[in-house]
């Protein structure tokens, strides 16, 4: 039975993993008390002990802002820590999915990025995110890299959590209006990871299977909006009760610490052509998720 090791399993997308790769093989999901990526002998250590197939990595620093003013510890997690996990892998003969994002690009082009435009983070989470990418393919080893955006959830910290809390708080939510994502779903990333840990399993030839697909893929929503659309939507929904106002602003109305790319929208048409997998519009998932 295929051994999988899953890393943050209390995150938005760990949470949600251990329920979509049920069936897949023997899981074994930690939180960050079990295996802590800062510590980085832990993580040899624990992979060490586990002896997994298999190791799927959603855990990560995702405080995007309070990265600016934490690099060593961003860049350990992002950067270090997936590193070691492909180096340990590497040595067991194990593959890789590991999770990244829209932040290591620039934001400048006009369409959506493909897995082979060049990179430029803008910002540090950025930076550790592309480092992480980096280590786990110098490992050599058979990976995933599936690069997401605009992340949300029911559970935890992320935008959406944010605005249905500022909905019973304030009158009126000041959003900015003039960056461009696509919102995608942690279930969507959990169900999507699960069907192609099956296809993996479901191979004649395993090696050849990773061999022929090892790389870096976009998995996101289809469509796009802006934070102020995305907010919108939200507040529509028949569930919520109370509506605020919501007025669009410009970013550099609302600076943060953390400078964000304008456009993050990446193109899906690569994990199409190799895995068939097309996913839903945002607005489809965001009505699921409620």
């Amino acid at each position: 039975m295929t051994r999988i090791l899953l890393t943050g399993k209390t995150g938005h997308v760990g949470y949600e993993l251990e329920r979509s790769l049920q069936g897949l093989g023997e899981i074994i999901a930690l939180d960050r008390s079990q295996m802590d990526l800062a510590n980085l002998a832990q993580v040899r250590n624990v992979i060490r002990q586990i002896k997994p197939n298999l190791i799927i990595n959603p855990a990560a620093y995702t405080a995007v802002d309070k990265a600016e003013s934490e690099p060593g510890l961003a860049m350990r997690i992002n950067g270090e820590a997936p590193g070691v996990m492909a180096e340990e892998a590497k040595k067991l003969g194990a593959a890789m999915i590991h999770y990244s994002t829209d932040y290591v690009f620039d934001g400048t082009k006009t369409t959506p990025y493909l897995e082979t435009d060049p990179t430029c983070p803008i910002n540090v989470y950025g930076a550790t995110k592309l480092a992480g990418e980096q280590a786990i393919q110098a490992a050599g080893i058979p990976h995933l890299i599936l690069r997401t955006s605009w992340v949300y959830g029911m559970r935890g910290n992320n935008f959406l959590h944010t605005i249905l809390r500022l909905a019973q708080e304030r009158e009126e939510l000041r959003i900015v209006a003039d960056q461009h994502g696509a919102p995608t779903w942690c279930r969507t990333i959990a169900d999507i990871t699960a069907h192609i840990v099956a296809l993996a399993k479901g191979a004649q030839d395993a090696r050849e299977w990773w061999q022929q697909r090892s790389g870096i893929y976009n998995l996101t929503a289809q469509g796009q909006t802006t934070w102020f659309g995305f907010t919108q939507a939200i507040l529509t929904h028949p569930s919520i009760a109370k509506k605020p106002t919501v007025t669009p602003i410009k970013a550099e109305d609302y600076p943060l610490p953390a400078h964000r790319p304008k456009n993050s929208l990446l193109s899906g048409n690569l994990l199409a052509q190799k895995f068939n997998i097309i996913l839903n519009g945002w607005e489809q998932a965001l009505n699921e998720c409620f």
